[in-house]
């Protein structure tokens, strides 16, 4: 049996900044955004914040409430990529089999060194202690034979610990936890289940595959899946942590109320996007957008594209296309993203179609590249484009600057 680790850094932002600031560790702290542009949600607590009931996505104005002598900081997504990359570094000194789930979680696969539970449990204390000792912070590890399991190991006991869910114990640990702990188990999932007196994991279990997709449609037969332990799904090789997508997502001034407004924040977020993959040599052959709304529910979805590319529009429009398929305005929003994944070098093989007009996509490209110089040479805002003149709340972002990074989701629904 393979044994595959999900490690998951403590407080990953908050705590980053602590090493730095060690006058405060002994202080209530959160990581936030700036509030004046309302990105004021906690993005990270430390230990004595959390002390004081402040949760992860609250606003950092709710959070003061809780304990007025808070103190917030400011996210450096630099620095924390830093730690990252050398979080990752150590990694690879066991295994050359990783995967990042965004900047503070990754999953590794022991099975080339580990045969035993009792050899995973040695390689993931020697990670943790590692990492503690050359970096300073803390992980939390959990260890099963698939990559759900895994991370659910390492939800079950924080900070700084290590889960065995193994197949002879798995049904003790496991199925007792709440659903909401399970991987796409999100807010208004959990009040479906809950309605129909499916409150755990093992409840998910017991109700069967197919009552779980007349219920929530393919995706409550893939919760199925996963509570059941069936996921077999691999580590994917992400080469020691090299660059496996291109994302940017944003808290904007004000909500997003119809369709204009979100083309326009896409134009915003998608400009980076285009721009770093040119930077970095690739192409997109995945759009995946991100939708968070005013009550802080959130979804992703992703669609393979017919052509890779790192033209802005193109991504725009790809981008559009998910959106009104699968956001009917439930409510207003409150941030999107869009990221770019299978990620493939400028000029791979590519199929070429009868409908595209290859002479006015070389003429986007020229624009695209034109667009990188004049900045470079004179500013993000020498040049924009005409639909982000509407709103100048909207458009007054400096995307590929003031950068924010999220998860990749664990799979994609295109």
């Amino acid at each position: 049996m393979g044994w595959i680790a999900h490690s998951d850094a403590n407080a990953f932002y908050a705590s980053v900044e602590l090493l730095h600031r060690p006058a405060l560790r002994d202080k209530p702290v959160v990581v936030g955004g700036a509030e004046e542009s309302r990105h004021g949600i906690v993005l990270a607590k430390n230990q004595f914040a959390k002390e004081f009931g402040i949760k992860t996505g609250v606003s950092l104005m709710e959070a003061r409430r809780h304990c007025p002598d808070l103190i917030t900081l400011p996210p450096n997504y630099q620095l924390y990529l830093k730690y990252a990359r050398m979080i990752r570094e150590i990694y690879a000194d066991y295994s050359h089999i990783q995967e990042a789930f965004g900047l503070d979680e990754s999953w590794i696969d022991l099975s080339a060194n580990a045969t035993t539970s009792r050899d995973a449990v040695l390689l993931a204390e020697a990670i943790r202690a590692r990492i503690n000792k050359e970096l300073g912070i803390t992980v939390s590890i959990g260890l099963s034979w698939n990559k759900i399991y895994s991370k659910l190991g390492s939800d079950y006991r924080k900070p700084d610990a290590c889960t065995l869910i193994d197949r002879e114990h798995y049904k003790e640990i496991v199925y007792p936890l709440p659903a909401s702990d399970l991987l796409y188990v999100g807010p208004a999932t959990t009040v479906k289940l809950s309605r129909r007196q499916i409150h755990t994991i093992g409840d998910i279990v017991t109700v069967g595959p197919e009552h779980m997709k007349r219920l929530l449609g393919k995706v409550g037969e893939m919760i199925w899946t996963f509570a059941s332990g069936l996921d077999l799904t691999p580590v994917h090789d992400s080469g020691n942590g090299g660059m496996k997508s291109i994302g940017n997502s944003s808290t904007f001034p004000r909500d997003l109320v119809n369709d204009d407004d979100v083309k326009m924040a896409f134009y915003v977020l998608a400009e980076s996007v285009a721009a770093r993959l040119r930077e970095n040599g690739f192409e997109a052959g995945n759009v995946q957008i991100y939708l968070r709304g005013n009550d802080l529910s959130s979804f992703e979805r992703q669609i393979k594209l017919q052509r890779p590319t790192f033209i802005t529009s193109e991504l725009v429009n790809t981008a559009m296309f998910l959106f009104e398929q699968n956001y009917h305005w439930q409510r207003p929003l409150r941030s999107l993203g869009i990221r770019g994944t299978d990620l493939k070098p400028i000029g791979s093989a590519a199929q070429v179609s009868l409908f595209v007009n290859e002479a006015q996509r070389d003429r986007l490209i020229k624009k695209e590249y034109a667009l990188d110089y004049m900045r470079r040479r004179f500013g993000y805002f020498s040049v924009q484009r005409g639909i982000l003149l509407g709103d100048k709340h909207l458009a007054d972002l400096d995307a590929k600057k003031d950068n924010v990074i999220h998860p990749v989701g664990y799979q994609y629904m295109g």
